[in-house]
């Protein structure tokens, strides 16, 4: 029997992020004895254990931001010359991308694929400067570059987006569906009765925009005092946001929900899903709070492929707050009646991961002759 191709996925960590959910969806949705993923990471992930469940392997190499730029292409070298059951390498670091890509390629790894994500970063001016640098190698040492929306492929690949390869953020969708005892028992262990809910869920960065989400409910909770704000999610600045909530005293009516593995089931329990982030590849959870039929008020920076023409998404100016308060009012007056057969729009748009698997795995396939 022919053995799996090994392709190798080269992220900073397998945590519950955007990236790092539609990989996971890809690989347990591709068939395994005809492709295995392994993984190249610097971090330990939540997703590191069932990696190893279905077969792969996830190796770890110190980041550039522990060892710096001589250190980081050390490591790399070192993993590339020493690991040659490779012949495709995927990339999922955005900018950082053209290092581990041009490490591959010196190397002599057959395929290299740079995935865009995003359409911005963050960082120092050092950082950027560094990510800038790195970006330059993105198009010499690429052979594909993939992307998840078109701005995202504007954003990294320039004037050589037309030639990147739209990959749908792909999502299980049966597993979304609005399910109207699944909300009560949700709410239920949530301790919410009939309150107005508004959901978010997204790491605690400066891209996702928290402070303006704590800052709008703040004021909308004033005019609807039986609402409830459930933030879920981790990262560098939740104490910060946990601060301000604290600051604007609206501490009984937040709820921080840390990382969760049941978003699935806590969109359920949401009434009104709210996404004002700076800038966005497109936002995973946003077709999966479509799946489960929720209205999103979202920031008009998100690419608009998001929208699976529901008629639930309304894109929003995020320097207009007061246009935000009315859209939450109405969505409130309105009580939104939820229908669970949203599903077939989404896969006509292509967002089904069992249809973007089975694309990605034939050109896998067909890349490791």
């Amino acid at each position: 029997m022919n053995k799996p191709v090994r392709v190798l996925h080269v992220v900073v960590n397998m945590n519950r992020g955007g990236a790092e959910t539609l990989i996971m969806n890809l690989y347990r949705n591709i068939d395994r004895t005809r492709v295995q993923f392994d993984f190249l990471t610097c971090k330990e992930g939540v997703f590191d254990s069932e990696i190893k469940e279905l077969g792969g392997m996830v190796h770890r190499i110190p980041y550039v931001s522990d060892v710096g730029h001589f250190g980081y292409i050390k490591s790399l070298n070192h993993f590339f010359s020493t690991h040659h059951n490779y012949s495709i390498v995927h990339s999922h670091l955005n900018q950082m991308s053209g290092l581990v890509v041009r490490e591959a390629k010196k190397n002599g790894i057959r395929y290299c694929i740079t995935h865009s994500h995003n359409t911005g970063g963050e960082g120092s001016f050092l950082a950027k400067s560094y990510k800038w640098y790195s970006r330059l190698h993105i198009a010499p040492y690429s052979d594909y570059t993939f992307a998840c929306s078109q701005a995202a492929a504007k954003w990294l690949f320039g004037h050589k987006s037309n030639e990147a390869k739209l990959l749908n953020n792909g999502i299980e969708p049966e597993s979304f569906m609005y399910s109207p005892d699944i909300r009560l028992v949700k709410r239920k262990e949530l301790g919410i009765d009939n309150q107005l809910v508004i959901g978010h869920v997204g790491r605690f960065t400066k891209q996702k925009n928290h402070k303006f989400i704590v800052g709008l409910f703040s004021e909308f909770l004033k005019k609807e005092p039986n609402s409830i704000l459930l933030l879920c999610g981790d990262g560098v600045l939740r104490k910060e946001i946990e601060k301000k909530v604290n600051e604007l005293n609206i501490q009984d009516n937040v709820k921080f929900l840390g990382v969760r593995s049941d978003i699935n089931y806590l969109l359920q329990a949401f009434d009104i899903f709210i996404f004002p982030s700076l800038y966005e590849g497109l936002g995973v959870v946003l077709i999966e709070a479509q799946a489960a039929g929720l209205p999103c008020l979202i920031s008009e920076e998100i690419p608009k492929e998001v929208d699976m023409g529901l008629n639930l998404v309304k894109p929003l100016d995020i320097t207009r707050r007061d246009l935000w308060i009315n859209e939450l009012e109405e969505l409130n007056k309105e009580k939104y009646n939820r229908n669970p057969s949203q599903l077939n729009s989404l896969r006509e748009r292509g967002y089904d991961i069992k249809v973007t698997a089975g694309w990605l795995q034939d050109f896998y396939i067909m890349n490791s002759r």
